[in-house]
């Protein structure tokens, strides 16, 4: 995309809502859904989620994390069980000053997950050397991984369980997708707030 091809802001706003409805609408729901399923089984059963990625994605990640542990609380104690790798820096810089910032998610998941567990990574181009990492590391220790993706999806898209691959060359898009993606489960998953019977072990 030519950038400088539109004249005023509002010329560039029209062409990127188009953009975006165009890849939203039609798009192939079928994995979300499957990860909207997964996550209320976590929810259920106490099973952990673990969200991580770079950058943008990163932050998204943290934002995420936040939504599913609180917004689904109705009574304390009551939310997913989930974390951001992306969101403590003493931890990541430590591993990438120590280990290499390809290992800064693989080796927190390595402590932290556990079989059974549900990895989200967040990448735009799905070829960053971290993400590969935890997803792989993932996959050692039995849990099951998602990818929503961008661009031609990657390395990342064959190493996931379940790709979530939006299919458009641009980052900024890639990454709206991802917070539609996680804001949408919430409000499904909101919704049943009250109805979820836990039985993880207290």
């Amino acid at each position: 995309m030519n950038v400088l091809a539109f004249k005023t802001p509002g010329s560039l706003f029209a062409d990127y809502t188009s953009r975006f409805s165009t890849v939203l609408k039609d798009f192939d729901w079928s994995p979300v859904e499957k990860l909207a399923y997964d996550l209320r089984d976590c929810w259920q059963t106490g099973r952990q989620v673990f969200f991580c990625g770079n950058g943008g994605s990163g932050g998204n990640a943290n934002h995420l994390a936040n939504d599913f542990l609180y917004a689904l609380s109705k009574t304390p104690g009551s939310g997913l069980r989930v974390h951001s790798l992306s969101s403590n820096p003493s931890v990541i810089t430590c591993l990438a000053n120590d280990e290499g910032y390809d290992q800064v998610f693989s080796l927190q998941l390595a402590v932290l997950a556990r079989k059974g567990d549900v990895l989200i990574t967040f990448s735009g181009s799905g070829n960053s050397p971290n993400i590969l990492r935890a997803l792989e590391e993932g996959k050692k220790i039995g849990m099951t991984s998602y990818a929503v993706l961008g661009f031609s999806g990657g390395k990342a898209k064959a190493l996931a369980d379940v790709p979530i691959h939006f299919a458009v060359d641009d980052m900024q898009i890639a990454e709206d997708a991802q917070m539609v993606i996680g804001h949408m489960i919430m409000q499904w998953l909101y919704a049943q707030r009250g109805d979820i019977i836990t039985t993880r072990e207290v």
